[in-house]
Order: C-alpha cells, then sequence, then structure tokens
C-alpha cells in the first residue's frame, strides 16, 4: 500500500498490506479486548481519552505535516483538524458518563424501571481520505469510551494517518486489542462484516459504498451507521448581508480544496440580489491563493488524487456544455501535482453534473430563482440531504426557511459544520444515523430496559407485548 504527496505526484512511503492471517489475529485480539474493555469502569476509559486528546496536541506538528503531505489539506487546516481531534476526545473525557448514566423511567408502584446502555462489541470503522484524523476520532472518541473495541479500515491512500491513529491509542495507554488499524483493501471488508466477532459498522464515504455496507450489514443484521455524500444548498435571501455571504460561500465551497461532504456546492440566490452576489462571489473566488499544503499561506491545495482532479474536470466541462457559464477557473492548472483552481459555474441547467451530482472539489454552481418558495423547491430537488445554509437578516424567515429545507443539518447565517456538541448525519441518500453528543455516543450500544420488581410486592401486573 502506497501514500503518494498530491502537490508533486511522488511516493511518499510503501506500507505492507494485512493479509488474511493478520486479520484474523487483530479479529481476535479485538475480540479477547472486548470483555475486560466493557468492564473497565468508565471514569477509566474517560481519562485514557483525555491523554489521547493531550497527545494530540503534544504532536500536532508532526501529524499536520503527515496529514498535508498524504492528502493535500493546507497545513492550517490540517491543525485546525487535529485540534477539533482533541476537542472531541475533551467533549467526551468530560459528558461521556453522564450520557451513559442508567435513564430511570417511570412504570408500576413497587417497581424500578430504567434503561441501561450497555456497548455492543467490536465495531468497524471504515473511513475517507479528506479528514483523515477527524473522521476517525468522530468516531473513536465516543464509541471506545462507552465501552466498544473499534477496527479502522481506512483509505488506501492515508496508511501513514491511520498508522499514526492507532499509534496515540496505544502510547495513551489503551488496552492491546481496543483499537486496531486494517491495512487492507476494500475487497477484504467483506469477510470482516461477516465474522461473527464483529457487531457493528459505520461508514463515511461514497453513496455507492455506503449501499454496498449497508446491504451486507442489513444481511447479518448488524447495525449501522452512514455518513454519505452531500450537495449542500446555500439559500442567498434578497436581504441577506451580501459581503458576509459572498465571503463565507467562498470558504464554505473550498475548505478542505473543496473536497468535504458538507462543502456548500449549490449556490441558489434570489433574483434580486443575483448578479451583486455573484461579482462578489467570483471575486472571493479568484483571490484564494492555490499552492503548496505546506505553506502557511495556501488556501486551497491540490486535489487528493490524480483521478479526482480528472472526475471534477468532466463535470465542469460536462456542465458547461449543456450550458453553464464559466465564470472562473474551469482548467487544471499547469504545474506539478493535482491542482484545479477555484471554479465559479453561473446558472447550470437542471440536469447538469453541477446541478444533479455531488461535485467534490472547489468548484460551485450558482442558480438564479425568483423567490424565497422556489429557493427552497431547489434547495430539495436532489436525492441528497446532508447539509444546508441560509442567508438572511430576518432570523424568524431564516429559521422557517431551515425547517423547510430537507437536510440532517441547517444552518442560518453561517456555513455547515460538525461540532462535537451537536447531532451530526443526513438523510435521504446522505445516510442515516447521528455522530456526536448525546445521540451519537447512543448509536452503538445496547439499550436495555431492566425492570426490578420489589419482593413481595402485588404480582397482578398485566403480561401484555
Amino acid at each position: 500500500m502506497d501514500s503518494h504527496n498530491p502537490a508533486t505526484g511522488e511516493r511518499l512511503e510503501t506500507y505492507d498490506d494485512h493479509d488474511e492471517g493478520d486479520i484474523e489475529d487483530i479479529l481476535a485480539s479485538a475480540d479477547d479486548a472486548f470483555e475486560s474493555w466493557a468492564e473497565t469502569p468508565i471514569t477509566e476509559r474517560q481519562q485514557l481519552l483525555e491523554r489521547a486528546g493531550e497527545l494530540l496536541r503534544e504532536r500536532e506538528d508532526e501529524y499536520a505535516e503527515l496529514i498535508s503531505e498524504e492528502m493535500g489539506k493546507p497545513i492550517a487546516e490540517s491543525r485546525a483538524e487535529l485540534e477539533k481531534c482533541a476537542w472531541v476526545c475533551d467533549f467526551y473525557a468530560e459528558r461521556a458518563d453522564e450520557f451513559l448514566a442508567d435513564e430511570a423511567l417511570g412504570s408500576e408502584p413497587h417497581s424500578r424501571t430504567f434503561v441501561s446502555y450497555e456497548p455492543l462489541g467490536a465495531v468497524l470503522a471504515v473511513m475517507p481520505w479528506n479528514f483523515p484524523f477527524w473522521q476517525v476520532f468522530r468516531f473513536a472518541a465516543p464509541h471506545l469510551t462507552a465501552g466498544n473495541v473499534g477496527l479502522l479500515k481506512h483509505a488506501s491512500n492515508v496508511p501513514g494517518c491511520a498508522l499514526a491513529i492507532e499509534e496515540i491509542f496505544r502510547d495513551a495507554g489503551y488496552p492491546e486489542g481496543v483499537f486496531s488499524t486494517l491495512l487492507a483493501g476494500s475487497d477484504a471488508i467483506e469477510d470482516v462484516i461477516a465474522d461473527d466477532r464483529l457487531d457493528a459498522v459505520t461508514l463515511t464515504g461514497s453513496e455507492g459504498a455506503g449501499r454496498a455496507v449497508a446491504e451486507q450489514a442489513g444481511s447479518e443484521l448488524k447495525k449501522h451507521v452512514l455518513e454519505l455524500g452531500g450537495s449542500d444548498p446555500f439559500v442567498v435571501c434578497a436581504d441577506a448581508d451580501l459581503e458576509a455571504a459572498a465571503e463565507t460561500a467562498a470558504t464554505a465551497r473550498t475548505i478542505n480544496s473543496g473536497q468535504s461532504c458538507i462543502a456548500a456546492k449549490r449556490f441558489i440566490v434570489v433574483d434580486e440580489v443575483y448578479d451583486d452576489f455573484l461579482d462578489r462571489f467570483v471575486s472571493e473566488m479568484e483571490s484564494l491563493e492555490v499552492g503548496d499544503p505546506l505553506a502557511s499561506d495556501t488556501d486551497v491545495g491540490p486535489q487528493a488524487r490524480e483521478d479526482l482532479m480528472t472526475d471534477l474536470h468532466e463535470q465542469v466541462e460536462e456542465s458547461v456544455a449543456a450550458g453553464a457559464t464559466l465564470e472562473c477557473g474551469g482548467e487544471p492548472l499547469d504545474r506539478e501535482g493535482y491542482y484545479y483552481p477555484p471554479t465559479v459555474l453561473s446558472e447550470p441547467p437542471r440536469d447538469s453534473p453541477a446541478a444533479d451530482e455531488e461535485v467534490f472539489g472547489p468548484a460551485a454552481a450558482v442558480f438564479r430563482v425568483e423567490d424565497d418558495d422556489e429557493a427552497i423547491e431547489l434547495a430539495n430537488d436532489t436525492r441528497y440531504g446532508l447539509g444546508g445554509s441560509v442567508w438572511t437578516e430576518d432570523l424568524d424567515r431564516g429559521e422557517r426557511l431551515a425547517r423547510e429545507i430537507e437536510a440532517g443539518c441547517v444552518f442560518v447565517n453561517e456555513l455547515v459544520k460538525s461540532d462535537p456538541r451537536l447531532p451530526f448525519g443526513g438523510v435521504k441518500a446522505s445516510g442515516h444515523g447521528r455522530e456526536l453528543a448525546e445521540a451519537g455516543i447512543h448509536e452503538f450500544v445496547n439499550r436495555k430496559t431492566v425492570w426490578v420488581q420489589s419482593a413481595g410486592a402485588d404480582d397482578d401486573v398485566p403480561d401484555t407485548e
């Protein structure tokens, strides 16, 4: 398994894949570790998680450079990603015991009824390359602390990040087998999901990968959570602060060099302010610095792989051929590496790739609509439903429109982002289940109902289902 620097195309490192025997040993180790880990007091598990967060901060320089070299993220964003990972460790180190405390419920006299939250076992995390640390810690922080053991199948272009994360948990003092990395291709995952020692699976990735994992996990009757693609709308109302909206729009489209599921991708602007917003937005996109991801002033780095850049350019070309106007960008940069410039397409046809597909790169589609009603109609005219953003100075209007957008999360006068304190996930083809906050930690536990009847109490409670 090779890792390559997308800024140069050069090979960084070669790693030995795990073969069938290695995978068997890892599964056995996880199975052996689960019982004692589940019985470890949660306060001890929280202390270990706190230590993992400390290590992330201590090693930020080392790991930020690793992220930027393996997948091309600008170094400032790599640092921010690591800080967010430390934050999610802090959050669950402080709150997990509260979230997993027994929940008392009322029932009959002379009885005590409650829900206990107990770990499921081994959980497989199939994770993507675009946020190679955050996606993993978003999974691991809550679910290891809940008493599960974790297996990571990371994307094949970030093996160094995968092993570094395993190193963090090991150095933090986690017992052997509680968190392990599988350096294996996607073809090995089917057997892992089918294994009786695996209890659940979570995937962040493409719609196609999600369907494949959901089909198998469902056939095995194993719990699964999916966070898939998105084509998030960014709705600009007539009364929006256009300067703030345009500036944030450029960031929302190009964060992580445009390679983010929750990036704003379809900019839906009411006709009254369309031309003004478009001019401001194009100016903001053209002002972004494209360059070496290790340089501190870089805003947009390379695409993570050459094939991803090629696919992005084909979507742009097909959209222009269908009738979209190219306002800026639109051609791979003539330099070493897989660089694609910030690109704006105005008024693409509704059936063009820019409107109908997930565009995974720094290319934005800007649509003109008559009013708020048409804006919501277009915002919901997609098979995706991950996030959305509404821009208006009327907060009541913003909340009303936010409620009408079909998505797992909608922000008013703010870009879409994940936050450890808030549930995160999508609807429609963007997946199901939730991550983060209290809702996220409850996804991979057995919510066990317990009824304790006092001795000698009347036992004529009806036996019903």
